[in-house]
């Protein structure tokens, strides 16, 4: 497999409103995001960006096709994300896109859609001090990363995380409050690589921070799938004797009347 292909995604909202975001991230979080991957991956991957208000989201039908690894940040307009988009980016990474969930994105439509849960939990934004701690050094994921990560201001997330258990646990977070968060949690949905994240709000330079863009970038080349073999899972009919070739199944009563 070449290089990695990467679009990462942002909402791109926040940064045209308001001026102490637009103070932090000057070209949006996306592109504070894309520069991270891009020094840590160097050639391993190329990296592309698609915002909200782009035509279709950015996100068409030949730019998923080619995307290997999807990175997802929305917050204040979940909601204006079109359903036919959700349902084009679901079926990419059933197919074997991977997917990496950021921040505020446990609540947009294609997390809750993939994870079948409402995906709330509690928090504050009192610029909370956040201590992400690794609780599975050998992953991937957490590879070159410090434990903990340091976060001097953040918002905090707590627990109930409404998600479903995840197949891994990679990171958990504590707060100034004592709270503590699944911060970083594995997930496979058919044949996608699913990794939620989530450091990252828009108030705090959390895209600047040199080991939160490092998770990331690990995140990436851990959820890359291989587009040559892009498949959505199917249902198939097998006769005995017959291990290795499907027929085709188009339901019960289509298939018996073409027997």
């Amino acid at each position: 497999m070449g290089a990695i292909h990467v679009t990462v995604w942002g909402e791109n909202r926040h940064e045209q409103v308001e001026p102490k975001v637009a103070e932090i991230y000057p070209d949006g979080m996306h592109h504070a995001i894309r520069r991270g991957i891009e020094a840590r991956l160097g050639e391993r991957a190329t990296v592309g960006t698609a915002t909200l208000d782009d035509p279709e989201h950015g996100l068409t039908e030949e730019v998923l096709a080619g995307t290997d690894v999807l990175t997802w940040w929305g917050h204040a307009a979940h909601g204006e994300v079109s359903d036919e988009v959700v349902e084009r980016v679901h079926r990419h990474v059933l197919s074997g896109m991977g997917l990496l969930v950021l921040h505020s994105g446990h609540w947009s439509k294609i997390f809750t859609k993939l994870m079948g849960t409402t995906c709330t939990l509690r928090w504050r934004s009192e610029n909370d001090r956040e201590l992400v701690w690794t609780v599975a050094p050998g992953h991937p994921i957490a590879r070159g990363v410090p434990h903990p990560i340091e976060i001097p201001a953040q918002e905090m997330y707590g627990e109930q995380f409404d998600i479903p258990a995840p197949d891994e646990l990679v990171f958990i977070s504590s707060f100034t409050g004592g709270e503590v968060f699944r911060s970083g949690c594995t997930f496979r949905r058919g044949n996608g690589k699913i990794f939620y994240f989530s450091p990252g709000d828009q108030d705090y330079p959390v895209y600047h921070h040199p080991d939160v863009l490092q998770v990331i970038a690990n995140g990436v080349e851990w959820a890359a799938g291989d587009r040559s073999r892009r498949e959505l899972p199917t249902l198939l009919r097998y006769d005995s004797g017959d291990f290795f070739t499907g027929h085709g199944y188009r339901g019960a009563m289509k298939n018996k009347e073409a027997g």
